[in-house]
């Protein structure tokens, strides 16, 4: 067998099928056999996943985390085209800009992530003011 293997139980009543007046309502309790035949190991069969439930504020801020992170992608790509055929695509790590201390410092980081950016350096100005803007509400 492969993938899971599965063990196989049946019980015996001690009598024979069809012989008992009360058809329907099973067996007697008292004569029950159950005997497990064991065929290699049994796996688990069902994946058990924790899912963490946050609170109202802290999914209010995963949400506006989320929402500044794609509006970040969608912009880098419009700043970033990518040629036919190639699914290359410029990063920005949003956890390094945050943990840069200081407007000026962010500023510059950005710049020079984005020194290799091809459109016009008032694309990317705009794109760095409206990021540093929204970085501030996180």
């Amino acid at each position: 067998m492969s993938g899971m293997e599965v063990g196989v139980a049946s019980y015996t009543s001690g009598r024979t099928v069809g012989s008992s007046p009360d058809r329907g309502r099973g067996p007697p309790r008292g004569n029950l056999h159950v005997e497990f035949a064991q065929i290699g190991e049994v796996k688990e069969r069902k994946e058990k996943y924790l899912t963490a439930k946050y609170g109202a504020h802290q999914m209010s801020l995963i949400r506006k985390r989320l929402g500044v992170e794609m509006w970040m992608f969608d912009q880098l790509q419009t700043l970033y085209p990518s040629p036919e055929g190639k699914n290359e695509e410029k990063e920005l790590d949003l956890d390094e800009l945050l943990d840069v201390e200081g407007e000026l410092k962010r500023k510059k980081y950005l710049w020079d992530s984005l020194a290799d950016c091809k459109q016009s350096k008032d694309k990317v100005e705009k794109f760095i003011a409206e990021l540093l803007e929204r970085a501030t509400t996180l």
